[in-house]
């Protein structure tokens, strides 16, 4: 699979990977924007709103029906956290031209209805519905308390939220109630008019078509698109230390019967030249797998969490080791998470455990190309990073990672910040386990 890049439009870029192993083609419209709290809930909220109705087909039924008509092809609404960007806008899949019956020119069809989508939304007066606005921003909201039901991805969200208060990057993609409360649909209608004109734009179709061909119909489709002065001031600002000489701490109390142990790192000095396939390698042999030390000797041979498992931001620099478990355990699991760091930075990384690291990563790799919305997804991660090879070239770049770049990265890594999501104190008088009173 071979990738190729062009430019239709100042600021808009087309990347290709051409294929024929899939029935199904993705093609995705990604306007970047920067992550600032000012504007996170209208940028959460646009794309959804956008997907209601179009000039020509002005409600969701009208919609999925020229969807229907287009042999059962799906274009729906994305937010996309990227470091400290967000990647706002739509993914279609439809069936590769190959399989379509009539041999229609689904295609350009499927291009001219997500440039109609884009371009051409549903408005009176020039402004964005507001019935479409509030409706969408009341599911939004519902999104967002929604997160509360999943303790342990809240507790990772917060934990983020709390170690990053003083960075863009503390932003939920999602925004907050009170950001989504307050937009209105004369202020999105306004935003969504300036990022048709400064937010750079990434598209990546993969499948069977030509690059040519594709190229020309997304030319036509988004002729219109208004461009002025592109928002280049868009990256991400990495931390490379801790915030305070100590790590800071935070608990906070819920109705749950388990507790939640996040301890958020900054990946260090690593990432002044970040060698990203050794950061992946690591993460994985640290938490990033079933065979991982922490899920093998915290979990499994010491039994002091129910799950855990360590996730890298390599655009950010930051390192989440997320856990479940018993209030009475955490002090020891926070202990054994970091020996195990500590092991790994004193290089006690045996043969065994990197070749299964590397050979997790490298099928992970190869399970991308399986996919094309993992391919859409990997590509618009690399694009952002300013890299070019795909997933064969990453594959081998971790295949050749050393005990020495793991031992380096695990050197690098400085612990930031302890969050605890606790239970809620019982209050006076209140039963206890026996029932006494």
């Amino acid at each position: 699979m071979r990738l190729r890049r062009l430019e239709l439009f100042p600021g808009v870029f087309l990347s290709t990977v051409e294929s024929k192993k899939f029935k199904s083609d993705c093609l995705s419209l990604s306007l970047l924007a920067p992550l600032e709290r000012e504007s996170i809930s209208k940028n959460a909220l646009l794309p959804r709103v956008l997907a209601r109705g179009t000039l020509y087909h002005p409600d969701m039924d009208s919609l999925n029906e020229a969807m229907e008509e287009l042999y059962g092809a799906q274009i729906l609404p994305i937010v996309r956290k990227k470091g400290e960007m967000l990647a706002l806008g739509f993914y279609a899949g439809f069936l590769s031209g190959a399989w379509v019956p009539d041999k229609s020119p689904l295609l350009e069809r499927v291009c001219a209805l997500l440039g109609e989508m884009l371009l051409s939304p549903a408005t009176r007066g020039g402004l964005l519905l507001r019935a479409y606005v509030d409706s969408e921003k009341e599911k939004l909201i519902d999104d967002i308390r929604a997160k509360l039901n999943d303790k342990r991805a809240y507790a990772s969200a917060r934990a983020v939220e709390l170690m990053c208060a003083l960075e863009a990057y503390g932003c939920d993609d999602m925004g907050d109630e009170a950001g989504a409360e307050a937009v209105g649909y004369v202020d999105l209608t306004r935003h969504y008019r300036e990022l048709l004109q400064t937010a750079p734009i990434e598209i990546f179709y993969c499948g069977s078509a030509r690059t040519e061909n594709v190229a020309r119909a997304l030319h036509d489709a988004l002729l219109t698109l208004p461009r002025g002065r592109l928002n280049e001031d868009l990256g991400t600002d990495v931390r490379m230390n801790a915030l305070e000489a100590a790590p800071r701490e935070f608990r906070e109390t819920l109705d749950v019967g388990q507790g939640k142990l996040c301890m958020g790192f900054r990946l260090g000095q690593c990432m002044e030249d970040p060698d990203l396939p050794a950061i992946l390698v690591f993460n994985t042999l640290y938490g990033g797998s079933v065979n991982s030390r922490l899920f093998r000797y915290v979990r499994e041979e010491r039994s002091l969490c129910y799950s855990i498992d360590s996730v890298c931001d390599r655009m950010k620099g930051i390192m989440l080791v997320s856990s479940g478990v018993d209030f009475a355990d955490f002090p020891a699991a926070r202990e054994e998470i970091l020996a195990q760091l500590a092991s790994l930075a004193r290089g006690e990384i045996s043969d065994e455990e990197l070749r299964s690291a590397k050979n997790t990563v490298v099928s992970a790799m190869r399970g991308v190309m399986d996919s094309p919305a993992a391919l859409e997804n990997y590509y618009l991660f690399q694009t952002l990073c300013g890299l070019s090879y795909g997933p064969e070239e990453d594959a081998a770049l971790c295949d050749e990672v050393t005990r020495e770049d793991v031992q380096a990265i695990a050197q690098s890594v400085e612990l930031d910040a302890v969050y605890y999501l606790e239970a809620e104190a019982e209050e006076e008088g209140e039963a206890t386990d026996d029932g006494a009173l």
